[in-house]
């Protein structure tokens, strides 16, 4: 008698493992260092807390780009890499600035952690709706403010109040200052506002050289005054924000003749 034929069969690829486990290894270190953040607010250090947020945002920029360099992306990843987001620059932020600020400001405190918390949600969704289109010009803008300048922003005031610049002495109101952080960049997060989302920036190779050498001077500066240098970062990317609009309104302008959508209907979301 025939013996039937056993068609199952298990396949086994080492390195498609490799090239998927290792992007998902550094996503799953950022949610541990997002998480202990909170640890370091808890315990009244925060200037640990902030360089655990900026670890989590340095590890969220590389996860995505070591993922399609070794071609390994994946859903699981694409979908762990939001979830950690949430985590790292939505609860993280929000209970670290209790813990300094708006605790004193009682249940409206409270409200604040809340609405951020929620437009992080919301924004992160919008996102990975959106993500998978066909590539167009807009594919150099986000929608709105991504989540982990989001989570930076938010934490603006306290950085700034960790600074030692010798030559501003300016008297702030925190109990004032840290609410409209709150409102603003909530409202930032679930916008349609553009910002740049500097993805596809060519460099030409002659200015290679220049590209590196500002990296590390960014870098060595970064650890020599850590608070200065965020808090700088901070006000530039702030002052981005006008450019970033009125660029992607002239680039709208230019493209009118083509066949895309209208702007609203095009970046529409349901949730």
């Amino acid at each position: 008698m025939e013996q039937p034929k056993n068609n199952l069969k298990i396949v086994t690829d080492k390195k498609t493992n490799a090239r998927v486990i290792l992007p998902n290894m550094l996503t799953l270190i950022g949610v541990c260092i997002g998480l202990s953040s909170i640890r370091f607010a808890l315990d009244g250090k925060f200037e640990f807390a902030i360089i655990a947020i900026m670890f989590a945002a340095l590890i969220d920029g590389l996860d995505g780009r070591i993922a399609r360099l070794l071609k390994g992306t994946s859903k699981v990843g694409k979908e762990l890499d939001s979830l950690t987001d949430m985590i790292s620059f939505g609860v993280a932020p929000a209970f670290i600035m209790y813990f300094w600020k708006l605790n004193t400001l009682g249940r409206f405190g409270w409200l604040l952690c809340l609405i951020y918390v929620i437009c992080v949600a919301l924004r992160l969704a919008r996102f990975n709706v959106n993500t998978g289109q066909a590539p167009s010009w807009r594919d150099n803008f986000f929608e709105g403010v991504p989540s982990p300048a989001g989570g930076i922003l938010v934490l603006t005031p306290l950085i700034f109040s960790l600074t030692s610049f010798d030559f501003i002495n300016i008297n702030i109101n925190y109990d004032i200052v840290v609410p409209v952080f709150f409102i603003a960049t909530s409202l930032l997060l679930i916008s349609k506002f553009p910002s740049y989302s500097f993805k596809k920036i060519v460099i030409q190779r002659k200015a290679t050289i220049f590209l590196l050498f500002g990296i590390v001077l960014f870098f060595g500066l970064l650890l020599i005054y850590p608070f200065n240098v965020i808090s700088i970062s901070a006000i530039i990317y702030l002052g981005i924000l006008p450019i970033s609009f009125f660029h992607y309104q002239k680039l709208k302008k230019q493209n009118e003749d083509q066949n895309y959508k209208d702007e609203d209907d095009d970046l529409e979301d349901i949730l």
